[in-house]
């Protein structure tokens, strides 16, 4: 491994010296994958540059991992959801067997760290323009920081060691090629190394991000909820930072609606629960929202069919209203394992179809709940019933209580599985628990018949293959054990 890297830089070296005797830079598309000219190695040279820039940060909640994939992979994947559709691809997604060669995995792996590089570009650049103010240029940093920090998060739990991104490069001089080499042949970094560049990447928005009242951009309160999941979810949790960044996030003013249902139509975007909300604001707009195509509609098989799991959840817990509001029925022109053609079926969180949709990165229940698992987890499992029992409340639902730590845990998870059904949590859930293999090595089909693909779950399985493409491109990436 280290020869190659030598060798490459040896070639490449060469390859610089007898590019640049004409020219201080090496003219080329830039890695970021999009062609600049650059002047005197000037990426942004103004305010408008650098709005425009910002812009194409939150444009990247437009691709296809943001408005398809992540919910695929949250829900679709785990026992919420039966995947539906049929695309052969994404079907590996659901029976465990992803192979190296999956094209959608390859998109999610380009769409992740094509998202990073966008903010890289503003965090490395933005103080390059000159009539900008010194404000807004940390605002902007704060903001791209998190969006970068969010990212690497979905990457270190989807592939463990993952490259770190921070460097967006156009172009290639003595002075930067050591970091240009590591942007085009980026080693694996190990776990504890990604955590901890998210870690830093919050709490610069933190410092520098807009407030909380800017519930559409990647706000300071936003970075204590994520760093509180951060927290939960890497190995080793500090449970103590958990509670600490959710206290932070409870005590800021935000509280539960008092109808669930106002979450998702539409009619109360930005509201008092919200904490940071990704907002589709039609076809020209940065973000032109087509994800509710995907899982609502009668005009083709749709992805993320509900399971007999969550309807059953509801069901057991006379949970009307939750149920209502994520699950619609209508008659479809198909039928399948799961369900028959009538009363087919659908995810019902996401129903705009003008490109207005928007979603939740962070609510209050979610932080709620997480400080309820934080809490079981240190051993307060009564602690744990009273935020557990603050949201069964604004459902009408009865109160619960837990008499040990695990049945603590079991009621949280749970909880978070008909509170948070179709907005990307339960596959992370279940793998920061620990109840992943348990849970969906169990997955039942419309009969009570364990799916036959759900044995197919193992330790190797939780983290997805390094794309294969990736690995032929580049001999310092390694594959993940048991591919």
């Amino acid at each position: 491994m280290k020869l190659f890297k030598n060798y490459l830089k040896i070639f490449s070296a060469l390859m610089l010296i007898f590019l640049t005797s004409c020219s201080d830079y090496l003219d080329t598309e830039p890695i970021t994958e999009e062609a600049t000219s650059l002047n005197d190695g000037i990426v942004i040279k103004n305010a408008a540059d650098a709005e425009k820039r910002m812009n194409a940060v939150y444009g990247t909640f437009g691709s296809g991992y943001w408005q398809l994939d992540f919910f695929l992979v949250g829900d679709g994947q785990s026992d919420n959801a039966y995947m539906g559709a049929d695309n052969p691809a994404i079907f590996q997604y659901e029976t465990y067997q992803m192979l190296s060669t999956n094209s959608q995995m390859k998109g999610d792996w380009n769409d992740i760290y094509n998202n990073i590089n966008t903010c890289n570009i503003v965090i490395n650049y933005v103080d390059q323009a000159t009539d900008l103010s010194a404000t807004r240029k940390n605002e902007m940093i704060g903001e791209a920081s998190l969006i970068r920090a969010l990212n690497h998060f979905q990457a270190v739990q989807l592939w463990g060691d993952c490259p770190i991104a921070k460097e967006a490069i156009f172009s290639i001089s003595s002075a930067n090629f050591e970091a240009a080499f590591n942007a085009l042949f980026p080693a694996r970094k190990p776990v504890a190394e990604v955590y901890a560049q998210i870690i830093a990447d919050c709490q610069v928005a933190i410092e520098k991000g807009p407030d909380a009242s800017n519930k559409f951009k990647a706000n300071k309160m936003a970075a204590n909820a994520l760093l509180a999941k951060v927290y939960a979810t890497m190995p080793n949790p500090d449970w103590t930072k958990v509670i600490q960044h959710c206290d932070v996030v409870i005590g800021g003013g935000y509280t539960l609606l008092p109808t669930f249902d106002h979450l998702f139509d539409s009619a109360h975007e930005g509201n008092a629960e919200s904490i940071w909300e990704v907002n589709g604001d039609g076809w020209s707009s940065p973000i032109g929202a087509w994800n509710t195509g995907m899982f609502l509609g009668t005009d083709w098989k749709k992805f993320n069919a509900p399971s007999h799991t969550l309807v059953q959840a509801f069901a057991n817990n006379g949970d009307t209203q939750r149920a209502a509001s994520t699950i619609t029925r209508a008659n479809v022109g198909w039928s399948d394992a799961y369900w028959s053609s009538t009363n087919y079926p659908f995810a019902y969180k996401m129903r705009d179809t003008n490109g207005k949709q928007n979603y939740y990165i962070a609510r209050l229940a979610d932080i709620l709940l997480l400080k309820a698992e934080a809490l079981a987890s240190k051993g307060d499992f009564n602690g744990a019933m009273v935020l557990v029992n603050q949201v069964r409340t604004r459902a009408g639902i009865a109160s619960i209580s837990a008499s040990s730590q695990s049945i603590a845990i079991d009621k949280v998870l749970e909880e978070r599985l008909m509170e948070l059904a179709f907005e990307g949590d339960r596959w992370f859930d279940l793998k920061r628990m620990g109840k992943a293999i348990q849970v969906l090595s169990q997955q039942k089909d419309g009969s009570g018949n364990v799916l036959s693909f759900a044995t197919n779950i193992n330790q190797n399985r939780l983290l997805w293959p390094i794309p294969q493409d990736k690995l032929d491109a580049n001999a310092l990436l390694v594959q993940n054990p048991g591919y």
